[in-house]
């Protein structure tokens, strides 16, 4: 694949001697067997002992059956290869390393893939500490391959372990973590394992061979190459410049790695957990403040982002519109913060359930926070400080990621937001990460991280369920919001209601994108009210297949119904009644927020029954589908998931629950047939507090 790609390489293999064992103890034992039936008949065959093998030798018998595999693989793809056998001396000789070099160029030039080895045949067995000055002997293929690839100016060396990369600690033990990037100066923090059972080098070998290399000016990676379905995947990845295994590095960033990020968070997220309700109210009242108080730096750093967009020319209108920050806006972000202060008074510790399961034996549920949360936004910069508040109040570590349109903006709220926390020393608590970390890398983070919430694009909401394996995802990918109009609808609410829901915010997610109407509204004054409302808005209409099968001269037909436009663009689609509504938005809807609009009450019951969106309104606009208007302060984002949070995700969505257990010696024995005491499984009032039991805080 990499050759069709114009790209030259060169495989430096091991597997001659271990090839030729094979072939020399078939050959040994044939020969064995032969002669003792020779000389003692077939029935009294003896114990047959295989000598010991020299490597040397099985060398010499596995060269031409390794590289006879290597033709066979490589011929199925129409690719050359040539084998290349080197030692020591074709390196330390002027002559012989220039004759090297010319050889594998020339097959380079030919397309030939070159498959190198040392010639084991012949080669003396390495010598301890026998590097020379600014050079690096040839004892395994890992030293080869790093000689060979400075020698050759390669780009990049990938050498393929049996291990994901370069652990801090053999792998396998309690606290080994994978190092991402690697630099040579951390050399003494690294505590290597054993060897491989069937190499002769080990990781020690391969980081020595990897930082020679790097210092000869060869990028290095070093990957797990023993999946057969996966190594192809691992060696283009690491090509394209995807984050695999542990890449080598002589320049180390000023500031921490987004793993040691996220463990600062989480050690100061327990911190903040472990605070007063009183004390998080106060750090979330002071960010309110600072919002205030700074309101020129964070306009400033704004319309620095504003002005490189614009510039740019890559961002839409919708999404500049939500880049863009106000003095407004930042008053409505403070408003919006001190309503979450007051909620933060009663969510960490709340008791939800208390039990009194036997005498002296009490069982009590209470809320928790989840633990670390990724949040991550693209070109909306008023979610940093939002989303920041509602983490504190609820005792969570947060990582924020933002897009880069908002680079400035994020840095100067990221800033004011630790300002706020150092009041009570938890200022690590939320991280911005601003490195050139790709939403793929952040989501392997599997064992750090225990919750994303994507805000942005539905592709955004997409690629992260896609990539977040092993992390459970909050959010919505996309927010096809309906308003139906019924027959008896009233006039004044209809214009009203859809003028707001698709006029107010088109770019929100809670804006209408589908208005569907009763059949029998068609050629009445509230349809051409409705039509006339929205042309003198400037909304594009696009018309359902029904719809467009009733006009004579219809709009634009809709390329599908399933559109979420974003813009001052909708679809408008014909129905037959009540329950075709609900059948259409239970098929091309996306669980978001859907409206009816009538003035039949039995009507508007069944619809608020039969819909499982997320929200669902009756006379009232899809914008309502917001955290700040639910009285929720603020929200992280809106779920159309069917367990845990759904609609706007605020304070609550952000908690989890534990059991706590008070006894007094009880064990589970106590209660079987033969024990002493029974199950009483009383329900307690959870304002009620237990014998030597702190307050539910």
């Amino acid at each position: 694949m990499l050759q069709n790609q114009g790209r030259e390489m060169m495989i430096v293999t091991s597997g001659a001697v271990a090839f030729g064992k094979q072939r020399l103890r078939h050959e040994i034992l044939l020969s064995q067997s032969v002669r003792q039936a020779l000389h003692s008949g077939q029935n009294q065959l003896k114990d047959m002992s295989l000598p010991v093998l020299e490597a040397r030798a099985c060398a010499a018998a596995g060269q031409s059956g390794l590289m006879a595999l290597y033709e066979a693989m490589f011929t199925q793809y129409s690719t050359c290869t040539a084998q290349v056998l080197v030692t020591n001396l074709d390196f330390h000789d002027d002559q012989k390393r220039q004759n090297l070099n010319s050889t594998l160029q020339e097959l380079l030039r030919m397309n030939i893939v070159p498959i190198i080895n040392t010639n084991d045949a012949v080669v003396p067995p390495p010598e301890p500490n026998s590097d020379l000055q600014g050079v690096i002997s040839i004892k395994d293929n890992d030293s080869l391959a790093a000689r060979l690839a400075v020698e050759m100016k390669a780009d990049l060396l990938i050498a393929l372990s049996d291990v994901e990369g370069l652990y801090n600690s053999p792998p396998g033990t309690d606290d080994a973590k994978l190092i991402d990037i690697f630099y040579p100066g951390d050399q003494l923090s690294i505590t290597y394992g054993t060897k491989s059972r069937v190499g002769i080098g080990g990781m020690e070998a391969k980081v020595k061979a990897a930082i020679w290399a790097l210092q000869g000016g060869t990028s290095v990676v070093i990957a797990n190459g023993t999946h057969p379905k996966v190594t192809g995947h691992v060696i283009t990845d690491i090509v394209e410049g995807k984050k695999v295994g542990t890449f080598f590095s002589e320049i180390k960033p000023a500031g921490p790695s987004v793993e040691q990020q996220t463990e600062m968070a989480r050690n100061s997220g327990r911190s903040l957990a472990s605070l007063h309700p009183d004390q998080r109210s106060e750090i979330i009242c002071h960010l309110a403040e600072l919002l205030t108080e700074r309101k020129e730096d964070i306009l400033a750093a704004n319309k620095v982002d504003m002005d490189q967009a614009v510039c740019a020319g890559h961002l839409p209108p919708a999404m500049l519109k939500r880049l863009s920050l106000s003095p407004a806006k930042l008053n409505s972000l403070a408003i919006g913060l001190r309503q979450i202060a007051v909620l933060a008074q009663d969510s960490v510790g709340r008791v939800l359930r208390r039990t009194r399961v036997a005498h002296n034996l009490e069982l009590e549920q209470i809320t928790i926070p989840i633990g670390v949360l990724l949040v991550i936004f693209e070109a909306r910069p008023d979610c940093l400080p939002q989303v920041s508040a509602l983490a504190i109040a609820s005792g969570n570590a947060l990582l924020l990621k933002g897009g880069k349109e908002a680079a400035n903006t994020n840095r100067v709220l990221h800033q004011i937001t630790q300002e706020a926390l150092t009041m009570h020393g938890v200022r690590e608590a939320v991280q911005l990460v601003s490195t050139r970390e790709e939403v793929e890398d952040l989501c392997r983070l599997d064992k750090m991280i225990d919750l994303i919430i994507p805000r942005g694009s539905s592709k955004l909401v997409r690629d992260i369920q896609r990539a977040a394996k092993g992390i459970p995802v909050l959010g919505h990918s996309e927010g096809i919001c309906h308003v139906y109009v019924d027959a008896d609808a009233s006039v004044d609410k209809v214009v009203k209601i859809v003028r707001d829901s698709k006029c107010d915010y088109p770019a929100a997610c809670n804006a209408m994108e589908t208005l569907l109407i009763h059949r029998d509204l068609l050629r009445t004054p509230l349809f051409d009210q409705i039509i006339d409302m929205l042309r003198n808005e400037r909304v594009k209409i696009y018309a359902g297949p029904r719809f467009a099968s009733y006009l004579t001269f219809s709009p634009s037909e809709a390329k599908s119904l399933r559109v979420e436009y974003g813009d001052l663009e909708c679809c408008m689609e014909v129905v037959d009644s009540m329950q075709e509504a609900v059948d259409h938005i239970h098929k091309y809807g996306s669980s978001h927020t859907d409206v009816i609009v009538t003035e039949n009450e039995s009507t508007a019951e069944q619809f608020l029954q039969q819909l499982d969106s997320a929200c669902v309104f009756w006379n009232a606009s899809s914008r309502f589908a917001d955290g700040y208007r639910f009285g929720l302060g603020a929200e992280v984002g809106i779920s159309t998931a069917r367990i845990h949070a759904r609609g706007p995700v605020g304070l609550e969505g952000l908690l989890t629950t534990k059991w706590v257990l008070r006894g007094n010696g009880h064990t589970a024995a106590d209660f079987s047939e033969n024990g002493t005491m029974k199950y009483l499984h009383e329900n307690l009032p959870v304002g009620q507090s237990l014998p030597g039991q702190r307050d539910s805080n």
